[in-house]
């Protein structure tokens, strides 16, 4: 059976949902079905993960960082000759550090470059995601 490339008109749609679920930390149970399980490869700024478990560990531990998540996608374009995808997101997050009176928000861009394949279903699906680098915004706390 062949399979379709990808099309920039699912990848937008396909960003979007992700953040969105991201921004409201939705379970384990709707985010996993968007990324390989085998050869998953997740790079963030602290660490670099594989696989569902990978994910896992570094979901569970951000969801109790972060709060009052904003992601909006500002890019999502073909690099690479169109085996890889770059997405731009602007980030903004609260966060709490004991025992500060008060939370921080953060507020950046983050440049990123993701691989994107169908899975069996033809559906896409993450197997690579890097965070290339982040650009904080004026009077944003740091991470």
């Amino acid at each position: 059976m062949d399979v379709a490339p990808l099309q920039l008109n699912e990848l937008e749609p396909f960003a979007k949902a992700w953040y969105r679920k991201l921004d409201v930390h939705a379970s384990l149970l709707e985010l996993l079905p968007l990324m390989l399980d085998d050869g998953l490869e997740l790079v963030f700024p602290e660490a670099t993960e594989y696989g569902h478990k990978g994910f896992e560990h570094w979901y569970e531990r951000v969801i109790r960082i972060f709060f009052d998540e904003v992601h909006t996608v500002k890019t999502v374009e073909f690099a690479n000759g169109g085996t890889q995808v770059h997405v731009v997101v602007h980030w903004e997050a609260s966060v709490w550090n004991p025992p500060d009176a008060n939370s921080a928000r953060i507020s950046c861009v983050a440049d990123q470059t993701w691989e994107v394949v169908r899975n069996a279903a033809g559906n896409p699906v993450v197997k690579k995601y890097i965070v290339n680098s982040i650009t904080y915004d004026e009077g944003s706390a740091k991470l």
